[in-house]
């Protein structure tokens, strides 16, 4: 079993319009130090063991399906996980 974690955000390139909402709103609460605020994604996948390359399968996901390629960029982490008797 595998515990998957993606992230994903705008690529550089692309307006981030709720980051730029949430960092004008720290500033009227005079956070003024505030220079950036990026909001994304976050998504904890639980994938069985079939043999197949865990790497390629959540690649497939995130490019099918979770991100939109052409404005927002992923990265991910992929923990083993030791299954015990009452799983």
């Amino acid at each position: 079993m595998y515990h998957v974690k993606v992230y994903i955000t705008y690529k550089p390139s692309i307006l981030d319009p709720q980051g730029e909402a949430v960092k004008t709103a720290l500033h009227r609460l005079d956070y003024q130090n505030v220079e950036t605020v990026t909001v994304g994604k976050y998504f904890e996948i639980d994938i069985k063991d079939d043999g197949r390359s865990i790497e390629d399968e959540v690649e497939k996901m995130c490019d099918e399906l979770l991100a939109n390629v052409n404005m927002e960029t992923y990265r991910y982490e992929i923990e083993s996980v030791t299954q015990t008797a009452e799983d």
